[in-house]
């Protein structure tokens, strides 16, 4: 495996993605009943302090280091989870609730699309896909999608945490790529 640990070893992505994977997981954690008595309402404050304002706060530092890709998404994502916190436990329509986890697929989406590191693009088109599901299943009342949609979540979560915690501890964070025209042959 390649060592690859440049892309996203600043101290800014760092912190960014380690305030994303706690954030996912407790977010994704609380919609899978896992854990008895766990919901989705328990990762309103982790969403509120640590994914939306130390996310933001994290983009913030990375626009200011010249960063836009890393500065857009954790700005981004930290409003995200600043308002989903803040609103949660208000009153509103499932279809509005759908189309705010929607909209935030698209963000998610894009986030994936733009590059960058696998372990980056990994953990934003997991939590795209999570969004998705969750969007659906408030238009649709399907708890079991909303679960399904948690695992995605806990799944970009770890992600995003090991991408971190691989940059900290130089463990590989990428995969290895095959030689063009290389491959297993068959002998006889």
């Amino acid at each position: 495996m390649d060592n690859d640990v440049s892309a996203g070893s600043s101290t800014t992505t760092i912190a960014g993605r380690l305030a994303l994977g706690v954030t996912l997981l407790a977010f994704g954690l609380g919609y899978t009943d896992l854990i008895d008595g766990v919901t989705a309402a328990d990762a309103v404050s982790i969403a509120h302090y640590v994914g939306g304002v130390a996310l933001f706060v994290a983009g913030l530092f990375a626009l200011r280091d010249r960063d836009a890709a890393t500065g857009t998404a954790y700005t981004v994502l930290g409003a995200f989870w600043f308002t989903w916190a803040v609103s949660a436990g208000a009153q509103v329509s499932d279809n509005a609730a759908g189309l705010f986890l929607l909209l935030f697929a698209l963000v998610a989406l894009s986030l994936t699309l733009a590059g960058g590191d696998q372990l980056g693009q990994g953990s934003y088109g997991l939590f795209c896909v999570a969004l998705v599901l969750m969007a659906v299943a408030r238009f649709a009342d399907s708890d079991g999608l909303t679960k399904v949609g948690g695992w995605f979540a806990v799944a970009a979560g770890a992600v995003a945490w090991y991408a971190a915690t691989a940059a900290l501890a130089h463990w590989p964070s990428a995969l290895p790529r095959r030689a063009a025209g290389r491959g297993v042959t068959a002998t006889g």
